[in-house]
C-alpha cells in the first residue's frame, strides 16, 4: 500500500483514469485558460440563449472590446467590478472582460434588496457594476452610499440582434413590466460600451496565479455576508478537478461531438460559475443559458431544442422537472452527468430522475470557499449512494471535534478540507478567516459528517441545523429524506422549534403533490419509520417553501417563522 493510499483511503474508489492529483500550474491564470479556448474553439457555439448562438470567437471579441472600455475608465489592476445579472450572454462576456483587464469579479445576486446590495458593494469596494436594467431600481436606492463610480446597463435583448433584441426588450419592459422605473444618471448601455471599446485596445496586464479572480459572497446564514477570496489558481484547480472527475462519464462520447451543458443554475453562484461557464470554456462545450429556472415549462421548452450531456442542478430543480408534465418532451437519452449539489439530494428524487432519464444523479459537495467542488460520487456509478462521495483529486478531508482534533474512526465530526481549490480567506476579515482555517491549512466547513471505510463521506448536517430533542441529536436531512419518499409529498423541510418539555421539537413543513395527503397519514408514516424523539411535533402544509435563487430550501426562514 502506498503512502498516498494511506493518506487518502478514498483513492481506491476512484474510477480508472481519474488521477489522484491535478496540476493547476498548467495555466498561470483563468485568462490564459480562456484565451486558449478562444483560439482552439473559435467557431464553436459557446452560449445558446433564446434561440441565438454566441461563438467562442464572438465571446473573445466582445470581451476584448468591453475590457478595453473598462480600462478606459481608469480603473487600476485589482479593482473590483460587480456583475448583477441572471444568465444572459453579457454575463460570461463581462467575466472574461473583467479578468482579461486585470480586475476582480464580484458576483452579486440580482434578487438582493437595496440593503444587501449596498453591503456587498461597500464591503468589496467595487468601483463599477454591470447590471441588467430589471434591477436598476434596486441600485438606484443605494448607489449614493457605495463607492461605485461607473454603471453599465444591460438589457435582455442586447445580444439577440437588432430586430429580435428590440422585440424582446419591448416585451420585457412594456408587456411583462419587468423593468421598474429607475434613474441612474451617467449609466452607459452595454452595447454602447462595447462600441466604444472597439475603438480602443485591450492592454494585457501581468496576471499571476495568486492574483484575486473573484469575490464570492457567502455566509449570510451565519451572520453578515463575507467575500470568499478566490484566486486565479483556486478556480483553475477546480475546473481541472471537475474535468478529471467527469472523465469516466464522458469517455464514450465521440471526439467530434460537442459537450452541451444545461446552465440553469445562476452564473453568479459559484457552482455554475465553475462547472458551467469555466468548465465549458476549458472543454469547448456549449452552455444553454436559462435566465429563469423557476419557469419549468420554459426550461423544458428550451431543452427540447438541444442534445443535453451535462446537467448540474440542485435537488429542488431535479424534482420539479421530473414531476413536470412536459418532462418527456426533452430527449434525455444523451445525458451523461447529472450533478447534484448545493443541498442534499433526496433518494426519492434520485430514484425518479434515474427512472425517467437513465442517468443517475451524482451527488457532490462543496462551498463558495472551495471554488466550490470538494467531493463527489464517481460519475460512472449507476446507483445513488446517499453520500457526498469522495474527495476530488488533490483534495484532503478530515473530521474534527470542537477542539480541532481529529475524531475517532466512525464518529461524526466537522468536515475540514484542504486542497488547491480552497480560498485564500475572507475579504478584509482576518478575524473571520482565522475562525475557519486550521494552522495546517484546512478549511472548517461547518458541516458535520461521517466517513465509511471506503472513504465515502456523508453529511449528517449543518452545525446549526441540528435539532436537540431531550439531549438526542436529530438531523433534518435524515427526516427530510425519509418523508420525501411518502406518496403525495412534493417537497419537505424539517426544522427545530422551541419546546418547553424537550428543549426543542421537530417541525415538518410539507408541500403536497397529492392534495388528499393528510396530517394523520404523515404522522402514521413517521411513527412507523422514526424513533420517538425524531417524530414531528408539528406538521404544517404549505403551497411552497422559501428558497434561495439557486433553489436551496431556507430552513432558517422556516425556523424564524414560529
Amino acid at each position: 500500500m502506498t503512502a498516498a493510499t494511506i493518506d487518502r483511503p478514498w483513492l481506491k474508489a476512484y474510477p480508472a483514469g481519474v488521477p489522484a492529483d491535478i496540476d493547476a500550474s498548467q495555466y498561470p491564470s483563468l485568462v490564459a485558460l480562456m484565451e486558449e479556448s478562444f483560439k482552439k474553439y473559435g467557431s464553436r457555439v459557446a452560449y445558446s440563449f433564446m434561440g441565438k448562438d454566441i461563438t467562442f470567437a464572438e465571446t473573445d471579441s466582445l470581451s476584448q472590446a468591453f475590457g478595453a472600455y473598462l480600462q478606459g475608465l481608469g480603473l487600476a489592476k485589482g479593482d473590483r467590478v460587480a456583475i448583477m445579472m441572471p444568465n444572459v450572454p453579457q454575463y460570461p462576456v463581462a467575466v472574461a472582460a473583467i479578468l482579461r483587464s486585470g480586475y476582480v469579479v464580484v458576483n452579486v445576486n440580482p434578487l438582493y434588496t437595496p440593503r444587501e446590495l449596498e453591503h456587498q458593494l461597500k464591503d468589496s469596494g467595487a468601483k463599477a457594476i454591470v447590471i441588467i436594467e430589471n434591477f436598476a431600481n434596486t441600485l438606484e436606492q443605494c448607489i449614493a452610499n457605495t463607492p461605485l463610480k461607473h454603471v453599465v446597463l444591460c438589457a435582455m435583448g442586447d445580444q439577440l440582434g437588432l430586430l429580435k433584441g428590440a422585440l424582446v426588450n419591448y416585451v420585457v419592459r412594456h408587456v411583462k413590466k419587468m423593468v421598474p422605473a429607475f434613474n441612474l444618471p451617467g449609466a452607459v448601455r452595454f452595447n454602447d460600451a462595447v462600441a466604444r471599446g472597439t475603438r480602443g485596445t485591450l492592454r494585457r496586464p501581468d496576471i499571476q496565479p495568486d492574483d484575486v479572480a473573484l469575490l464570492q459572497y457567502t455566509g449570510g446564514t451565519t451572520g453578515v455576508s463575507k467575500g470568499a477570496v478566490l484566486l486565479h489558481r483556486n478556480v483553475i484547480a477546480n475546473v481541472l478537478q471537475s474535468e478529471a472527475w467527469n472523465g469516466p462519464a464522458m469517455a464514450d462520447m465521440s471526439a467530434d461531438v460537442q459537450t452541451t451543458y444545461v446552465c440553469a443554475l445562476p452564473l453568479y453562484h459559484i457552482f455554475a460559475f465553475t462547472v458551467n461557464m469555466m468548465l465549458g470554456m476549458r472543454t469547448g462545450g456549449k452552455n444553454i443559458l436559462i435566465p429563469n429556472p423557476r419557469d419549468l415549462s420554459a426550461v423544458l421548452k428550451e431543452l427540447s431544442k438541444h442534445t443535453v450531456h451535462s446537467f448540474p442542478a440542485v435537488n429542488t430543480l431535479f424534482n420539479g422537472l421530473a414531476n413536470h408534465p412536459d418532462f418527456n418532451t426533452v430527449d434525455w437519452s444523451h445525458l451523461k452527468v447529472s450533478l447534484g449539489g448545493g443541498m442534499a439530494v433526496q433518494s426519492a428524487v434520485a430514484r425518479l430522475w434515474l427512472e425517467k432519464t437513465g442517468c443517475p444523479i451524482c451527488e457532490g459537495y462543496g462551498l463558495s470557499e472551495t471554488s466550490p467542488s470538494a467531493s463527489c460520487n464517481p460519475t460512472n456509478s449507476k446507483t445513488f449512494s446517499g453520500t457526498i462521495g469522495v474527495p476530488l483529486p488533490s483534495t484532503y478531508f478530515k473530521l474534527l471535534d470542537d477542539d480541532g482534533k481529529e475524531v475517532a474512526p466512525g464518529q461524526p465530526g466537522e468536515i475540514a478540507i484542504k486542497g488547491p481549490q480552497v480560498m485564500a480567506g475572507y475579504w478584509q476579515r482576518p478575524d473571520e478567516t482565522a475562525k475557519v482555517m486550521t494552522p495546517d491549512g484546512y478549511f472548517k466547513s461547518g458541516d458535520i459528517g461521517v466517513v465509511d471505510e471506503n472513504g465515502f463521506f456523508k453529511i449528517v448536517d449543518r452545525k446549526k441545523d441540528m435539532i436537540l430533542v431531550s439531549g438526542f441529536n436529530v438531523y433534518p436531512n435524515e427526516i427530510e429524506d425519509l418523508v420525501a419518499k411518502l406518496d403525495g409529498v412534493l417537497e419537505v423541510a424539517c426544522v427545530g422549534m422551541p419546546d418547553a418539555k424537550s428543549g426543542e421539537a421537530v417541525k415538518l413543513v410539507i408541500v403536497r403533490k397529492n392534495p388528499d395527503l393528510t396530517e394523520a397519514q404523515v404522522r402514521e408514516y413517521c411513527k412507523a419509520n422514526l424513533t420517538g424523539y425524531k417524530q414531528p411535533k408539528v406538521v404544517e402544509f404549505r403551497t411552497d417553501l422559501p428558497k434561495t435563487p439557486v433553489g436551496k430550501i431556507l430552513r432558517r426562514e422556516l425556523r424564524d417563522k414560529k
